[in-house]
């Protein structure tokens, strides 16, 4: 008879996947462990998509005030407290942790507080102690890269951001992609002197190519600087404290640099080759789309495979392996068509394919836009425009893809989504009333 192993399944690392793959597979009768070597709650809630929204409320208030006097509002004058916002959100992500933490807890999960290490393919160290378990997942996630530049330790990342003692005067944001462009807006807004600098010609690649260039003009009239083609060759700590970032332009200096240059899986460190779990040359855990890995017992869920690094996209991850594995109940994650949004100043959102895409994939496409100032800019005196666009294939009158850029674009296309996910015609959508006046409505009267 086999000996009894000391759980059904050991979760490394308790974020968004870890912790919901741990919690369903308990509910189905499971006997499982988590172990987190930081907070519980991962990326999103301790360093990520909940702080940084909670950033980006604060940072509308910037122009939200300015605008009420337009409204007819009698604002004083404003004055921000940056340590107030940071320790209120520091206290909002604490509380969420334990949230977590109890969700653990009514599932009968024990939590073991301490880094984990594969010893193999059913066993797990943690500490001094070795533990056993019929199956292993990992959900470690990811960290920011930090380039290789002499002098690079000297700038932050994303994971610092939301700990500053104080705002700086001048911050170069090194990168092009959502992080990059979301603190850009949010320092921006509270005073800070920001440029975005970019080793390459183009922000947020994978996004639609006009909505990306709206945001870019709208953040050079924001204040934004942006330098493209600008690798950095290194970075010199002056005498001042000042930092000299030294570029191809020549040297330019900055008071903080952040770096926002792609995020690396979690794998170092972490005995996978005891068991034979293979990783690619970016150092992900390789899936097959069950999210097993290349060793039988062990298996890998959200950032740290690198398929789509989202928080949704790994809670998914985390449930159909739970429900395939414990639950009797075999699910594979359906990676077409996941929406995703930026949250900019304005925000911006999309999914599906982009016009150029769809041109590549399916030939003839039509596409129908709204270039229009939302009615609060109009009053407000604000001169920013918002663009609405669907892309549809002109054989099927299918629409292949949606995106825009304005206030409350990421809650507005959520819904858009389903329409693009179950294959909605355009004339299904020309058949919806508006609701009026809203900004939504743009989407069944697009032209």
């Amino acid at each position: 008879m086999a000996t009894q192993r000391d759980f059904n399944l050991f979760v490394i690392g308790a974020g968004s996947g870890g912790v919901r793959a741990a919690r369903v597979s308990a509910a189905h009768g499971a006997k499982v462990a988590i172990a987190e070597e930081y907070r519980i709650g991962g990326t999103c809630v301790i360093r990520g998509c909940v702080p940084k929204k909670l950033l980006v409320y604060g940072a509308h208030f910037a122009e939200d005030l300015e605008d009420a006097r337009r409204f007819g509002w009698d604002v004083p004058e404003r004055k921000f407290d940056w340590p107030t916002l940071r320790d209120n959100v520091l206290a909002e992500v604490t509380r969420l942790s334990g949230l977590y933490t109890q969700t653990l807890d009514n599932h009968k999960v024990k939590v073991l507080p301490e880094r984990a290490v594969i010893t193999g393919p059913n066993s797990v160290r943690v500490g001094e102690r070795e533990y056993t378990s019929d199956v292993i997942l990992i959900a470690t996630g990811a960290r920011p890269h930090v380039p290789k530049q002499p002098g690079c330790e000297h700038g932050i990342t994303s994971n610092e951001a939301f700990h500053l003692e104080k705002l700086p005067k001048r911050l170069m944001i090194a990168g092009g992609g959502y992080i990059a462009n979301e603190f850009a807006g949010v320092f921006n807004e509270f005073g800070v002197k920001v440029t975005l600098v970019n080793r390459s010609d183009a922000i947020l690649r994978g996004y639609d190519a006009q909505i990306r260039d709206r945001l870019l003009q709208i953040s050079m009239t924001k204040g934004i600087q942006f330098l493209f083609n600008s690798p950095i060759e290194k970075i010199v700590k002056e005498p001042s404290g000042a930092l000299s970032v030294h570029m191809p332009g020549g040297p330019v200096e900055f008071d903080a640099v952040m770096f926002a240059t792609g995020r690396v899986p979690n794998t170092r460190g972490l005995g996978l080759e005891s068991a034979g779990v293979e990783v690619d040359e970016d150092g992900a855990v390789r899936v097959d789309d069950e999210s097993r890995s290349t060793c039988p017992s062990i298996y890998a869920v959200g950032d740290v495979t690198n398929r789509v690094q989202l928080t949704p996209v790994a809670i998914r991850e985390g449930q159909a392996f739970a429900d395939t594995v414990f639950g009797k109940k075999p699910t594979k994650v359906d990676y077409k068509c996941i929406p995703s949004a930026v949250f900019s100043h304005p925000p911006l959102a999309g999914v599906g394919l982009t016009e150029g895409e769809a041109r590549n994939q399916l030939g003839n496409v039509k596409v129908y836009t709204a270039d229009f100032r939302p009615m609060k800019n109009v009053l407000a005196g604000r001169n920013e425009r918002a663009l609405y666009k669907i892309v549809v294939d002109e054989a099927t009158e299918k629409v292949v893809g949606a995106h825009m850029i304005g206030p409350d674009a990421p809650e507005i296309l959520q819904v858009l989504a389903v329409a693009v996910k179950v294959g909605l015609r355009k004339s299904q959508l020309d058949e919806v009333v508006a609701i009026h006046p809203t900004m939504a409505e743009e989407l069944v009267l697009l032209k």
